[in-house]
């Protein structure tokens, strides 16, 4: 466990990578002194994605600036996120590893209010937030996560705006979603559904297309454990910065995840 003023459940193996990708920035730009060390500015960072920490926190922790704060979080929170793989990567390096399929999902991840918060309010969630969509292999370790949409954004439209169902039908990979991407695009297996019309009544489901169902759930639920990951890191609990950050977040969080764990 790393302790700052309080534990980080992270091992010190998470704390030394991130100190190196800090040493390796600072040799680039030609950093001279600053108030903190490669180590302390990556224990801040941990500090702040894992356990949520707010600025004034880790200022009076650290014994900085609430501004040197926010400049070490951006530099760090940057140079992380640029190391996250992109999507055709994350589907390439799946189709190597004789995987035929993944797991798409998406989630809205929570957001303060803004001034113009139409676009961001989801009402799915019943809540301002941006959406994010990933894909996890069939054992459910987070791939890759995309670019983040406003919250009123639906599921199928981030899939398509993507175009996540396209790279993986070149790469070779099926993909396996929930019913909320039904017929996003050919290909991509999601639950069978009731389909009512004005002269049926509704219907349940035969008992094969009930268990198709039911063996479909059972294998998505793997990729629950991708966004369950995610949100094991607290500072995605309710992001309090700008909406612009939150891939950022997402996308170092990851990296943390993939890389250096």
């Amino acid at each position: 466990m790393l302790s700052y003023p309080s534990a980080i459940t992270l091992s010190s193996q998470t704390l030394a990578g991130l100190t190196r990708i800090i040493q390796q920035h600072r040799r680039a730009i030609r950093s001279r002194w600053r108030r903190l060390s490669c180590q302390r500015q990556a224990l801040l960072v941990l500090a702040h994605l894992r356990n949520g920490d707010t600025y004034a926190r880790l200022a009076a922790g650290f014994r900085i600036g609430v501004a040197t704060v926010c400049r070490y979080l951006r530099e760090t929170i940057d140079l992380l996120a640029q190391r996250a793989p992109s999507l055709t990567a994350a589907l390439w390096q799946l189709a190597w590893s004789h995987n035929n399929y993944a797991i798409l999902d998406g989630t809205v991840i929570r957001t303060d209010r803004i001034a113009a918060n139409k676009p961001y309010y989801s009402g799915k969630h019943r809540h301002h937030g941006i959406n994010l969509q990933a894909l996890t292999d069939p054992y459910g370790r987070l791939l890759w996560i995309s670019d983040g949409l406003p919250g009123a954004t639906n599921d199928t439209t981030a899939a398509r705006h993507h175009r996540i169902c396209d790279l993986a039908d070149q790469s070779g990979i099926r993909l396996l979603a929930d019913s909320g991407y039904d017929n996003v695009a050919y290909g991509v297996i999601t639950p069978y559904k009731n389909h009512r019309t004005a002269h049926q009544p509704k219907r349940p489901l035969g008992p094969a297309y009930t268990q198709a169902n039911t063996t479909l759930a059972a294998v998505r639920g793997r990729g629950e454990r991708g966004f369950a990951t995610l949100k094991n890191w607290r500072v995605l609990t309710r992001v309090r910065t700008s909406t612009h950050r939150v891939t950022a977040l997402a996308k170092a969080i990851l990296t943390l995840e993939h890389s250096l764990s």
